[in-house]
């Protein structure tokens, strides 16, 4: 072969390794650096796009039921249509993050999550709107496991604890903040504004994590992916969504079997959406299971709450936002020091602390009813409810990242996310039918079902409490490559 040829082949060939995503832990920065509080902006703009975004259209569901004649089922939907493909394909976002680029698989969510905003912004009715909004949960499925993913991966192991913090606060913020910030935006330019506004912050997240964000996956992924555990959990999902808010037993019943065939696929096929190994952990397993326990009590409490506002007590959208601003007080004040006392001390009296002070908000709600005052009933839950919030959120997340393998640091957050936003889907889909609110938005009935959903949350908070009291234990070195910090103590040479 021709010497010309030969160097020609040879800087094809460089070429082609210089694109291919980081396939070994590539060194991480201090938070303190400027690259590493890029990284955070980064992460933290991503979830937010997708957390912002649930708790906007929420203060927007009056609106939207009167100008597209949508009744509470169909306010279920809009909300339950993008948390079923969020939580059905999570895992195989975060699977998908692993193999080919985290940060690849981020931008691209990210920008199908923009296009599908445009298509929810102009909806000519309601049936279109769920299905925009269906096909926005597919974009937040990408992006939302590769957030933690990148920042768990980047950032140095002694400062992560702190880092996640951050990402849970400033996230916890984006989605506290969507109410008061639907709400403006609901009067001054529509409903329809509030899907809009996903675009500009979709291209800041594109050119932030673009220029600033490494690349990272998994080198030890192999294997196709596990598209058949992916359609079998979105099915499932979809069955137990639709027979919950229908009342139909057999559907649910098709939905609980669905998810033992999920249970089936992923222990037979050689490259499962969620890695047996991943349970072997007693820390990870009892921290999903208090995940779920508690995102189920805030899926109701978020979807419910705003709506007593404004139907049963008369608020604008802009005032019913407004009004929960103590909750994003919260958020902002302690959630990055509850991340760091979790480092220092462990994470279970946070994590047994923070669901049961925010079980006694939720108590206070039941005093929210027509006729009750800001200050005398609403300010005090939630001022209750978001300091109890901000003791949980950092913890939890720092307990689930600290108790999975450093080489699926994306399927484990991914895992993480689909328990918590299934928790919340099947809440916001059976809640309301279980308590008596159907139909049209009627003041008297909402009122009375709220006040006895409030109590059913409470309840599962207070579980989930104890759940973290009884198992959430210290994470035991195990020798995995240092990718990771101990949440529960100083920085140790496995991760774990």
């Amino acid at each position: 072969m021709p010497v010309v040829t030969q160097l020609r082949l040879r800087r094809a060939r460089l070429r082609r390794l210089s694109r291919r995503p980081v396939t070994s832990p590539s060194p991480t920065v201090p938070l303190s650096s400027a690259r590493g509080r890029w990284i955070v902006l980064a992460t933290v703009l991503g979830s937010t796009l997708s957390l912002l975004d649930g708790t906007v259209v929420t203060i927007a569901l009056p609106d939207i039921g009167t100008e597209l004649g949508a009744d509470v089922s169909g306010l279920q939907w809009t909300v339950t249509g993008y948390t079923l493909t969020l939580a059905a394909f999570v895992l195989l976002g975060g699977s998908l993050g692993d193999r080919v680029g985290r940060r690849r698989i981020f931008v691209l969510g990210t920008i199908w999550f923009a296009v599908a905003s445009v298509a929810c912004g102009l909806a000519p009715n309601v049936e279109f709107l769920v299905l925009a909004r269906v096909v926005q949960g597919i974009g937040a499925a990408l992006v939302t496991p590769g957030s933690l993913a990148i920042l768990s991966a980047s950032i140095d192991p002694k400062d992560r604890g702190a880092a996640i913090g951050l990402w849970s606060g400033f996230g916890g913020i984006g989605s506290a903040v969507g109410p008061l910030l639907g709400g403006w935006l609901v009067e001054i330019a529509g409903w329809r504004s509030i899907f809009l506004l996903n675009v500009p912050l979709a291209v800041a997240v594109v050119v932030v994590a673009v220029r600033h964000v490494p690349e990272t996956r998994d080198p030890e992924t192999s294997g196709r992916l596990d598209v058949p555990g992916a359609a079998v959990v979105a099915l499932a999902l979809a069955a137990l969504t639709y027979g919950a808010i229908d009342g139909r037993w057999p559907i649910i019943a098709i939905g609980l079997v669905g998810m033992a065939v999920f249970v089936v696929v992923e222990r037979r096929t050689a490259h499962p959406l969620v890695p047996p190994s991943l349970f072997s952990s007693r820390v990870f397993v009892a921290a999903n299971i208090v995940t779920f326990a508690a995102y189920a009590a805030l899926g109701g409490v978020f979807f419910l709450l705003l709506l007593q506002l404004q139907v049963a007590l008369g608020y604008s959208a802009l005032a019913a936002g407004t009004a929960t601003l103590p909750i994003t007080a919260a958020l902002l004040l302690l959630s990055a020091r509850a991340g760091a006392l979790a480092g220092r001390i462990g994470p279970r009296l946070p994590m047994t602390v923070g669901p049961l002070m925010a079980a006694v908000g939720l108590v206070l709600m039941v005093r929210i009813e027509p006729g009750s005052t800001y200050v005398g009933a609403v300010l005090p839950a939630v001022v209750v409810f978001g300091v109890g919030l901000s003791l949980l959120v950092a913890p939890l997340t720092a307990a689930v990242i600290g108790a999975a393998p450093a080489s699926h640091a994306g399927t484990a957050s991914a895992v993480n996310n689909a328990v918590a936003r299934t928790a919340q889907l099947l809440s916001v889909a059976a809640i309301p039918g279980i308590v008596g609110i159907s139909g049209q938005l009627d003041p008297a009935q909402f009122s009375s079902g709220f006040r006895a959903a409030m109590l059913i949350c409470a309840a599962m908070l207070t579980l989930a409490g104890a759940l973290a009291a009884v198992s959430i234990r210290t994470p035991r070195p195990t020798g995995r490559t240092p990718m990771h910090c101990d949440v529960s103590g100083p920085p140790v040479t496995d991760g774990r």
